[in-house]
């Protein structure tokens, strides 16, 4: 936009000063919204509303487009819930309202109208104005082109403007937000308390990630902010808590992609007296549940494909996926070598050296397998190296009683039966701390006062954690998890 633009505009902003008018009035108070008067006039007929004495009516909203023929006009308003035309003539109005249309008023400003309803000759519903007001005076143009992938940077950059002239993603954050209302009332319904856990914490844990860090200064101590509010939670379950979730903020220095934002929601809760095979159910009647409230049908189309969340969804223990998803000879889930070579043919790149065969396996499987899972898929039996906070499965202590959940080749949801014996929880940190001082930022740390927390006994639990901006971008058949975060992290524009 150029400068010379911007100056024309604060022109009219001092223009209107120097009569006297506040270009940022406040105390204005629409009388309706676009929506209100179509659910009140869209069933009349042009007859009716003529014939009819309604009432004044009065909407304010953002100035969309303006279509000037001699001394009348139309006007298109936008507000919170939709569009609703004007019409504006210089016999309907005072002298002093239509100069100021005529001279002051452009398409970005936003204005408020009060008339009476009338159906134009096309049939559109519209207010025929008597009064009107300059609510907000906009210095700057809405731009006349906002689509597609040449704007797609800016689009997420100045949000603020991707909102005013792209209706398409105002819905999607409005289904965002009645995704989140949907899981909310169904764990209220099934006897669960939302809580809320510290956002900073002493020492990170409950994922396996690298922390941001950041500095207390009364305190003289480093704080780290949550990679995960699962230890904090489950503090709850010890005290008595028996069913709690939380929605809300989590944050992992990671790299940034379509599946991945520093900065993301996860719901997570815990359940006593239960356990994973008991979340799988739970789960599949939640997904299908939301998607049933918000799209109306546990069927969904994301990007062209067909995606069904009718319990039950398929399940593959790890190993299962691995043989026959992904078509990975027997051996290489038992020989250390033969999986290191297998990975390295592959291009499995491992993220340690010193991995175990089950660490190793489980990367395979990343490659190999998960962007075969289109459909709901859970995949259960994981390593136990890789799980520090699950419970040991009682027939094989390789594996734990885990699952995760994929659709679309993503990673959705993971939950376990919870680890609550303490001795064994101790073991894993001590492993863990051993892994963070071979140089693993990604192990997680001794918390010596969680451990006292299982000494004092957390009764048989099983917890789960689900990417509530996944779940969106499915819902909304958004591509790309910035699609469905209203300010996502950027790297800094250049100059």
């Amino acid at each position: 936009m150029s400068d010379q633009y911007i100056e024309q505009r604060k022109e009219k902003v001092k223009g209107l000063r120097d009569k006297g008018l506040n270009p940022y009035p406040n105390g204005i108070y629409p009388g309706n919204t676009a929506q209100e008067l179509n659910n009140l006039y869209g069933e009349k007929t042009k007859e009716e509303l003529e014939t009819s004495k309604t009432p004044d009516r009065s909407v304010s909203g953002r100035i969309m487009a303006i279509r000037l023929f001699g001394k009348a006009g139309f006007i298109k308003v936008q507000d919170r819930s939709g569009t609703f035309q004007i019409f504006v003539e210089k016999n309907s109005l005072s002298p002093e309202d239509y100069e100021l249309f005529k001279n002051f008023f452009e398409v970005g400003d936003i204005g408020w109208f009060s008339g009476h309803i009338f159906r134009t000759r096309t049939n559109e519903l519209t207010i025929h104005a008597t009064t009107l007001k300059l609510v907000t005076k906009s210095t700057r143009l809405l731009p006349e082109k906002w689509h597609g992938l040449t704007d797609i940077e800016q689009r997420y950059r100045q949000r603020y403007v991707d909102l005013i002239v792209n209706p398409k993603v105002r819905e999607t954050f409005v289904k965002r937000s009645q995704i989140i209302r949907s899981i909310r009332d169904f764990f209220v319904a099934r006897d669960f308390l939302e809580v809320e856990t510290p956002m900073m914490h002493p020492i990170p844990g409950g994922a396996m990630a690298k922390p941001f860090v950041t500095h207390h200064n009364t305190l003289d101590m480093d704080l780290y902010l949550r990679v995960a509010p699962e230890l904090y939670l489950k503090r709850l379950v010890v005290g008595g808590m028996e069913r709690v979730f939380e929605v809300n903020r989590n944050f992992r220095n990671e790299g940034i992609s379509i599946q991945h934002n520093p900065e993301f929601t996860m719901l997570e809760f815990y359940m006593a007296y239960a356990t994973y095979e008991d979340l799988i159910k739970l789960t599949e009647e939640l997904i299908g549940s939301v998607a049933k409230s918000v799209c109306g049908s546990q069927r969904i189309t994301y990007q062209g494909t067909e995606i069904s969340f009718e319990p039950p969804f398929a399940r593959f223990s790890m190993t299962d996926a691995v043989l026959k998803i992904g078509k990975v000879p027997p051996e290489v889930l038992t020989d250390r070598e033969a999986a290191l070579k297998f990975a390295e043919t592959h291009g499995v790149k491992l993220k340690k050296l010193d991995e175990g065969v089950g660490a190793i396996t489980e990367e395979i499987f990343e490659i190999m397998v998960e962007d075969k899972l289109i459909q709901p898929t859970f995949i259960t039996d994981y390593p136990t190296e890789i799980s520090p906070l699950s419970r040991r499965n009682e027939e094989n202590p390789d594996v734990v009683d885990r699952f995760e959940l994929f659709c679309f080749g993503r990673e959705i949801a993971n939950a376990f039966s919870e680890l609550n014996d303490p001795e064994d929880q101790a073991g894993r940190f001590r492993a863990q701390a051993q892994l963070k001082s071979r140089g693993n930022d990604e192990a997680m740390y001794f918390d010596e006062d969680y451990i006292n927390a299982l000494e004092y006994g957390m009764p048989p639990t099983a917890g789960e954690g689900i990417g509530i901006d996944r779940l969106v971008m499915l819902l909304t058949d958004s591509s790309s998890i910035r699609d469905v975060i209203l300010f996502p992290t950027l790297r800094p524009e250049a100059k």
